[in-house]
């Protein structure tokens, strides 16, 4: 993606997109600090909001809170389900840019109905009913989006609550200006002719990889963006059944492949099945594809932002008016009145 050349400036969405780095850079730590006295002790954080509000951000905390061994749980569920569970002794984190979430505000409504009295609301509008009905809210610096496909907003909603897990454990904070700059750089790195032409010929475009957010974020937008059918492969699924129904035609992205498994992938998905593999970030592997800056524990931000960088070419080859959606809506499942 490229600002100075039309084909991509005119677009809201783009636009939006390269905004990412600047809300990175602009991102004050010490506002995200302060909600830091809503997780007091060993108390659990639960992350709800619905599609991209939840899926990146949510996906992404849980993993490091695993990955990092942090003593205090930090979990995610979308935000109907969730009115099932016990969420006595958890800070509720209720994620909706526009803070007229149906699902969202049913959540905060229902708990409120049992007593519970930490809610923070992590909105993009204030005035809303999930700004109005929380205890607490963080009012998103990245402003308001005009493209269906949510893209800044994800990255500092998951930068939300990845600085303040690591502010309450004491894990090293970023140096905001090199992420920024990698995201800017992955975002405007050209996209191999070869692996644009072969996934915008494709009828079904999967996505395997970690489960933190990035790969299940990327088949969200290519629905959105590509306009492609596409499905989400947790870890190793994609060697584990799914291969029955892959078509030529089809293609599979790896998010930075595990590299004990590629072999496997191969001979499952490439030899087997017939589809074309590529692989997204990482180290270098034996699938063509899009390479990305290492930024340690922060790596899945340059990762999910390269991803965006391929939809866009992808959509674009294609015709697609990237920033209007047939169906799709902003606000997916919006409170009325």
């Amino acid at each position: 993606m490229n600002l100075a050349e039309e084909r991509y400036a005119r677009f809201a969405l783009v636009r939006e997109m390269i905004e990412t780095a600047r809300v990175v850079r602009g991102l004050d730590l010490r506002a995200i600090e302060a909600f830091g006295r809503y997780l007091p002790g060993r108390r659990r954080a639960f992350l709800t909001g619905e599609g991209s509000s939840r899926i990146f951000p949510g996906k992404l905390a849980c993993s490091n809170a695993l990955k990092f061994g942090l003593r205090a749980p930090v979990l995610t569920e979308a935000a109907t389900q969730a009115r099932e569970y016990d969420l006595r002794d958890a800070t509720v984190f209720v994620a909706s840019n526009s803070g007229r979430t149906k699902e969202a505000v049913g959540l905060i409504r229902a708990l409120r109905s049992k007593g519970h009295r930490a809610i923070v609301g992590v909105v993009a509008n204030g005035g809303t009913p999930v700004d109005r009905e929380s205890d607490a809210r963080y009012l998103l610096s990245c402003g308001p989006e005009n493209a269906v496909a949510a893209t800044k907003s994800v990255v500092e909603q998951a930068l939300f609550y990845d600085l303040l897990l690591r502010t309450r454990h004491r894990r090293p904070m970023p140096d905001l200006d090199r992420l920024a700059e990698a995201l800017q750089a992955a975002m405007e790195a050209p996209v191999p002719e070869a692996t644009a032409r072969v996934l915008s010929s494709a009828e079904t475009i999967y996505w395997a990889g970690r489960n933190n957010g990035v790969a299940e974020e990327l088949t969200l937008k290519t629905n959105e963006i590509a306009r492609k059918r596409s499905d989400f492969l947790e870890g190793t699924y994609a060697v584990h059944g799914i291969e029955e129904v892959m078509r030529t035609g089809d293609a599979l992205v790896v998010v930075d492949p595990f590299p004990e498994e590629e072999e496997k992938l191969h001979e499952v998905v490439e030899a087997g099945a017939g589809l074309p593999v590529f692989a997204l970030g990482g180290r270098a592997s034996r699938f063509p594809g899009i390479p990305t800056a290492d930024c340690g524990d922060f790596t899945p931000y340059v990762q999910l932002v390269a991803g965006w960088n391929l939809l866009v070419e992808i959509g674009l080859r294609l015709g697609i008016d990237v920033d209007r959606p047939e169906r799709a809506r902003k606000v997916g499942n919006e409170l009325k009145g």
